[in-house]
């Protein structure tokens, strides 16, 4: 062959491989991937999230994440990753990358029944970067060559699946990617199921019906969920005997499909959206069309041991009508049940009792409005004489309990008589009018049902059930309330052998959320074509906790937090996981301290000895964990996320002493944190974060009360503590106790505010800021030498000047009080910032807080009427006017992605958190 034709046919491969390449950027690649068209068309549940740092720390929060961790699931799947991670020789880093391969993306998880009484999972994951790609395919490749387990790949319509074994259990998983799409099952026929929708790219996929709503663009929603109600019979079948559910067939039959987004927020998991109407015939829906919704009316009349409600806003005679009467029915009982039903309103209900013990029938109630309680007496009269029946009854209390000779499926509808009852009696033996409402039930099961009634054993006389029903919809056409504690038993009994004994292994699961609502509110226009029924479904835990959520007023422009004792000092602000949002530790005056999450919710509460003082968030050093560092008596506390004492705290100072001020420094590297106490009677305790006493602290005694707070700070290796007092000297001591040369140091009149610290390498270099009541400004090192005085504003023998650092200590405002009257200056200019004439003279509090980039905002709290100021930098007041606020400071942080302040404030028992926009300044 000659050069010129071998270069040819070079140049033509490369022209095609070229031009393959662009039709594949072009056509294929260009057209993005619908994830939802992966999924199977069988899909029962299909979840989707979005942000899985928010949405673990709201499972954490709402202290659910120690319950899915101890599932067996979970905890397999942890052991499979972290045998993966030791035999990779993974470092903490990559482990953190490999938990966080998650991420922001839109990750999907499908339920579907693959089989009786088997149900799998298939889960969806998008790889952005080639990065993400090579650590899945490291993670199986290294699992692979472990002898434990077994990788193998075959192909399926064109598509390469791979499979990773368990040689021992020879449980395996089958992934998929496709097009950088991830799919991993344990089953694989869920899988094939994903690669056989491809080769129908047009098909409408599970999300058809909702196409135009994405739920995870709204704020605050963690998940969103589809649920094919059409399926979930099926799926009840693997849950529960399959003559346990047969009423909640029926009531499948209501809608079709349904979109719910997941809100976790405290002691609430909220799930609200939309669901479609079920269109075919002969469904629940054809029968109540039309029907409007109704409040639930049965408040005072449900007893507390009611474990499963079922509300239906329903009149049985138009839901189901009778069937013609038979021609042998000479008496008329027929015509007269049939009128009996004709009194019954658009309201009807049935509730199931706790049981006693697992597996035992529960009891069973069925309720039915009459708006006409004596023309219903009148015809269940005439049908007890009618059918022979005995006039005899039994009272409890006012209630007269009389027998009945007819069904309740017969008075009220199939919904009282599935196919296969499930340890329900089909005849109720008995009935009792009670206020507006006809009860049928056996005459055993009404005779406790009332002995509650009559002692007020009822919803409306149960706190905590008025706090629920207040959190639920007003109306709907369908609500089913359950309450786990009481349902356990009940619940034990109905599920499958299997599911029993998951369902106990996970008991606190189950029990996290005591109280369930699930509810269907029809539209207005049942006729358009677009009529959606509104979702809810409500997992909530009574409020047992020390505060409860208000809504903001208009001028608040935010959140409030109600506690049932007053609240006192100032909201601490911490750092939250995942959200700019900060947490707040505030205390009451029984000195509990309280942990409110970004969410509003109090996730814990710890009594105090004492005030709390000096709380901050201590990093981890020295093999000493992270955690909230406060001091309360004579003890220093470090606590852990759940509120838990963090080894080897607390740390006890003697019984005599109360601690004043808590101050906590970062020690040498791999050394824990130095923390510096001053208790009463002006002394200094300097120890470390493991309870080790340093020598010559033990306490120090100082001979003059301090003017403001000390600092302890590290210099070239060497600790110092700087502590300014208020005859107007300041000494340094070094970690043994000693004085350093050059002080005690003069300032040449009189201290009072903390002093400003520049740390630096050596002694000479670390610069020291104060000012003194002679108003002049006095800088010096840690070598005894006054680098720089000069005045900052006239004095008189009745001013107070102070000195007040930004809470970072990065930079600082002075203020002069005189009287009532109080001026702020910045340090680098002669006039003052603000000034400002008070009714009351005593002392102000005043806070500078410094964001960087010109954010700086001035809070200056009046304790007298309860009011603080807030200052921005060019000394304009937010706002025009001042906010009320009880505390002795408030709390404020800055978010630049919004550009808002996030300002919480204490008036009275209420923690308030206020929105302040930049634009606001």
């Amino acid at each position: 062959m000659s050069r010129k034709l071998l270069a040819l046919l070079t140049a033509l491969v490369l022209l095609l491989t070229l031009a393959t390449y662009v039709y594949y950027r072009r056509t294929l690649a260009a057209v993005p991937v619908d994830p939802y068209a992966l999924v199977p068309d069988d899909a029962v549940l299909v979840l989707s999230t979005h942000d899985h740092p928010a949405l673990v720390r709201h499972l954490q929060e709402t202290e659910l994440w120690d319950n899915l961790t101890a599932v067996r699931y979970f905890q397999q799947a942890a052991g499979h990753l972290a045998l993966a991670d030791s035999l990779a020789g993974s470092n903490a880093r990559r482990r953190n990358g490999l938990l966080s391969l998650l991420g922001r993306k839109l990750v999907i998880t499908s339920l579907h029944v693959t089989g009786p009484g088997e149900f799998d999972v298939l889960y969806q994951i998008p790889l952005n970067r080639v990065s993400e790609y090579r650590q899945v395919r490291s993670l199986l490749e290294t699992l692979g060559r472990d002898a434990r387990y077994r990788l193998s790949t075959r192909d399926y319509q064109d598509q390469e699946l791979t499979v990773l074994t368990e040689q021992r259990s020879e449980l395996s998983i089958t992934l998929l990617n496709y097009r950088n799409h991830l799919l991993v099952s344990a089953n694989p026929s869920l899988v094939e199921a994903a690669v056989r929708r491809l080769a129908h790219p047009d098909a409408p996929t599970v999300l058809a019906a909702f196409n135009s709503t994405d739920l995870l663009k709204l704020k605050g929603i963690d998940a969103s969920v589809l649920i094919n109600y059409r399926r979930l019979p099926q799926f009840l079948d693997v849950l529960f005997r399959r003559d346990a559910h047969g009423q909640f067939d029926i009531l499948t039959g209501l809608v079709s499909q349904g979109l719910l987004g997941v809100k976790l927020a405290g002691r609430e998991s909220v799930f609200q959206g939309f669901s479609n109407p079920e269109t075919a015939k002969g469904t629940l829906q054809q029968r109540l069309r039309g029907q409007p919704a109704l409040p639930l009316g049965l408040t005072g009349l449900l007893s507390t041991r009611t474990a499963l409600l079922l509300h239906l806003a329903a009149n049985s005679r138009r839901t189901w009508p009778a069937a013609p009467g038979s021609a042998a029915d000479s008496l008329g009982i027929a015509g007269a049940l049939d009128s009996l039903r004709a009194t019954f309103g658009g309201e009807m209900a049935v509730a199931y009792l706790a049981t006693a013990a697992p597996g035992s029938r529960p009891g069973r109630l069925a309720f039915v409005r009459c708006p006409a309680p004596a023309r219903t007496a009148n015809w269940l009269a005439r049908l007890r004489r009618l059918q022979g029946n005995s006039p005899a009854f039994t009272r409890v209390g006012r209630y007269e309990i009389h027998p009945t000779g007819f069904t309740e499926a017969s008075a009220l509808g199939p919904l009282l008589a599935p196919d296969r009852p499930y340890a329900v009696e089909a005849v109720a033996g008995a009935g009792v009018l009670v206020d507006d409402y006809l009860v049928l039930s056996d005459e055993q099961t009404l005779n406790a049902y009332l002995a509650d009634v009559v002692a007020g054993n009822t919803w409306a006389q149960t706190p905590a059930q008025v706090s629920f029903l207040q959190e639920t919809l007003p109306r709907a056409r369908l609500s089913v309330f359950i309450d786990t504690r009481n349902s356990w038993n009940a619940l034990l009994g109905v599920l499958t052998e299997d599911r029993r004994a998951g369902l106990l292994r996970n008991e606190a699961l189950f029990k996290r959320f005591p109280q369930m609502a699930l509810q269907l509110v029809p539209p207005e226009n049942e006729a358009a074509p677009e009529a959606q029924y509104f979702t809810q479904l409500l997992l909530h835990r009574p409020n047992l906790g020390p505060a409860t959520a208000q809504a903001g007023a208009a001028a608040a422009n935010g959140r409030v937090l109600a506690f049932k004792h007053s609240l006192t000092g100032t909201p601490a602000l911490l750092p939250a996981l995942g959200t700019r949002v900060p947490a707040v530790v505030v205390q009451d005056s029984l000195h509990a301290l309280h942990y409110v999450s970004a969410e509003n919710a109090v996730l814990w509460s710890d009594t105090l000895a004492g005030p709390a003082v000096g709380a901050s968030l201590l990093p981890a050093a020295g093999g000493v964990p992270g955690g909230l560092l406060l001091a309360a008596g004579h003890r220093v506390h470090l606590l852990a996320n759940d509120g838990g004492e963090v080894l080897p705290f607390p740390l006890n100072l003697p019984d005599t002493v109360r601690v004043a001020a808590l101050l906590a420094a970062a020690g040498n590297p791999g050394a824990p944190a130095r923390l510096l106490a001053v208790t009463a009677g002006n002394a200094l305790t300097l120890l470390d974060a493991k309870g080790r006493q340093y020598p010559g602290w033990k306490p120090k005694r100082l001979d003059f009360p301090l003017a403001g707070k000390p600092a302890v700070l590290g210099v070239g290796g060497r600790d110092v503590v700087v502590a300014p007092l208020q005859n107007g000297y300041v000494y340094a001591f070094d970690g043994e106790g000693a004085l350093l040369p050059g002080f005690p140091l003069s300032m040449g009149a009189r201290l009072a505010g903390d002093v400003l610290v520049q740390a630096s390498s050596t002694l000479a270099r670390t610069r020291l800021t104060m000012i003194n009541q002679h108003g002049e400004l006095v800088s010096f090192n840690l070598s005894g030498d006054v680098l720089s005085r000069r005045r900052i504003a006239t004095w008189s023998r009745t001013a107070r000047f102070r000195l007040v650092p930004d809470e970072h200590g990065r930079s600082f405002v002075l203020t002069r009080e005189d009287g009532n009257q109080l001026d702020v200056y910045w340090p680098t200019q002669a006039a003052p910032l603000i000034t400002q004439r008070f009714v009351t003279s005593g002392t102000k509090a005043v806070q500078f807080f410094d964001f960087g980039n010109n954010r700086r905002l001035v809070a200056i709290t009046e304790p007298g009427p309860g009011q603080v100021f807030l200052y921005n930098g060019q000394g304009q007041l937010l706002g025009g006017e001042a906010l009320p606020s009880s505390g002795t400071g408030v709390g404020l942080t800055y978010d630049a992605t919004t550009a808002t302040y996030q300002l919480v404030r204490i008036v009275g028992r209420e923690m308030r958190r206020t929105e302040l926009r930049v634009g606001q300044q």
